[in-house]
């Protein structure tokens, strides 16, 4: 069965409230994105053993980091360098946390894929080597806004790295936002990478134009979500399905939504997170009472 979990700056950039909300929402984990205005990657050490004591102290988990490596230019030596740092640093504060799973992408998309897919493979040498020598998972997000958006599209590139220490997050609602992709997420997507998944986030969305998405309440948008949840159960995935809400009270703007963090990120979003992890308990429960009836 599958655990729920919930990125702490979907709830606040205030550790303690974030920690305390995702306790009273009925969560086993947290990810960790950004805490106080500091993205994962460039936590300190002495931030890194106080979000470590009060998750242990609240008999959380950290199933993950959120982290940003390869949310960069591919045609930018300095940025891909300093990349690499980042995850040579991730690698060392996820075993701190207790967790091997680092999350990571595949550039800023300027065109198609085909043109530069294996130039994406070759810049994935580097970071076999450093999560190799960390010991840790990398786990590349399907996602719109890099140059691989969907589940399928995601399978392919995981088999050709072939490499077990690489493996997939899955986030359906990501391909609703991959305008040049016509996937269905669920069950389609799922199914094409349902044998690299080690973790999932959760979040809903509705395409409202050919080119324009928004996020929505989880259950109201376009994830069959009832059909992703049941189909998870009935695999025996045990791992974490992690609430990454993106929607807001308010709108939250493109730029935003492709380099989330901070203040500004996480205003508005302690009611957000409530509601939409009250969706996911309530599709669970519907799921497990169906199955016992």
């Amino acid at each position: 069965m599958y655990r729920i979990a919930v990125f702490t700056d979907e709830i606040s950039q205030n550790l303690d409230l974030a920690l305390a909300t995702a306790i009273d929402c009925g969560c086993e984990a947290v990810e960790i994105r950004s805490v106080a205005d500091v993205g994962v990657h460039k936590l300190t050490d002495a931030m890194v053993e106080e979000i470590r004591r009060k998750c242990d102290d609240r008999g959380l988990k950290i199933c993950c980091l959120g982290s940003p490596f390869y949310k960069c230019d591919l045609n930018n030596p300095g940025e891909i360098k300093d990349h690499h740092e980042y995850l040579r640093r991730c690698c060392e504060i996820a075993h701190r946390f207790g967790t091997e799973f680092i999350r990571g992408f595949t550039f800023w998309r300027k065109g198609p894929v085909e043109p530069v897919w294996q130039q994406i493979l070759d810049h994935f040498a580097e970071p076999i080597r450093i999560i190799e020598e960390g010991q840790c998972q990398l786990l590349i997000e399907n996602e719109a806004s890099t140059y691989i958006g969907t589940g399928a599209q995601t399978a392919a590139f995981l088999d050709e790295i072939g490499h077990p220490r690489v493996a997939a997050v899955w986030d359906p609602c990501n391909v609703v936002f991959d305008f040049d992709n016509e996937e269905v997420p669920y069950p389609d997507g799922y199914r094409a990478l349902r044998k690299h998944i080690r973790h999932i986030h959760l979040k809903d969305a509705e395409r409202i134009s050919p080119t324009e998405a928004r996020c929505v309440r989880i259950g109201e948008g376009q994830i069959d979500y009832r059909g992703q949840l049941k189909a998870l159960i009935e695999d025996g995935y045990t791992g974490y399905v992690s609430l990454e809400t993106h929607w807001r009270p308010v709108d939250i703007t493109k730029e935003m939504m492709d380099r989330p963090g901070g203040t500004t990120y996480s205003e508005n979003a302690e009611l957000a997170s409530r509601l939409c992890l009250e969706s996911i308990a309530g599709i669970t429960n519907s799921l497990l009472a169906e199955r016992t009836a």
